[in-house]
């Protein structure tokens, strides 16, 4: 079976998707099937279609079923399950499990699936229970993507916190730039990489020309 990891950030728009496809950037160019799917969605364009949606299905090596891809997805750009409820849904975790099983099966036993999950670590999400309960439930190992700015260092260890609490494993961690003025930024990211129990995968310069595609030969993948 494929290896596979759930991807989950410190909060909303630190740079989860841009992470997860130059993961999938990443794997391509070491010759491995990479697919990634976005569980749930919220937020689209008058075509009905979402960016990170987008982005995962240009990055992925063959094309996925949209279900597959992307089992819920909503409109309006707010709490997914503040969403959900508004189009009279319940967001369940299986059609997310039944998604993670056949991404995995297209892969192959050498490929590389990723699951990208919503907002932060405990964003609430449906009857199911939060993003932390989907991770439980996918039973996947986590990589944890921290946005560089003022506060990253309380956020970063409270999720790590939260992972280990349930018995996740986190295999590492991606330091994004999401503010290029942050003061004191290779202070605040050595304190990270002493405090994470957990390889640093990769640091993603802020606006760097040629994106995702081009931060991937700056990442690693997790080990296995």
């Amino acid at each position: 079976m494929s290896s596979a990891c759930f991807v989950t950030g410190t909060d909303t728009e630190v740079g989860k998707t841009y992470a997860t496809v130059a993961l999938l950037h990443r794997a391509r160019q070491l010759g491995r099937t990479a697919l990634g799917l976005k569980a749930v969605a919220a937020g689209t364009g008058a075509d009905g279609e979402n960016e990170d949606v987008q982005a995962l299905r240009a990055a992925n090596s063959i094309a996925l079923p949209e279900r597959t891809l992307n089992p819920y997805r909503f409109t309006a750009p707010i709490a997914p399950h503040i969403a959900a409820r508004e189009a009279g849904v319940d967001i369940r975790f299986p059609p997310i499990l039944a998604a993670l099983a056949a991404a995995r099966q297209r892969a192959g036993p050498d490929g590389l699936v990723l699951v990208e999950g919503a907002g932060g670590f405990r964003i609430p999400l449906g009857p199911d229970g939060d993003s932390a309960d989907l991770a439980v439930a996918l039973g996947l190992p986590l990589i944890l993507v921290v946005g560089l700015r003022l506060g990253c260092l309380n956020h970063a260890l409270l999720t790590v916190e939260a992972i280990a609490a349930r018995g996740l494993v986190l295999a590492g961690w991606i330091a994004n730039c999401i503010d290029p003025a942050m003061s004191r930024f290779d202070d605040n990211l050595q304190t990270l990489t002493e405090l994470i129990p957990a390889p640093r995968l990769g640091v993603i310069p802020h606006g760097l020309p040629g994106g995702p595609a081009a931060a991937a030969t700056g990442l690693q993948l997790p080990a296995g």
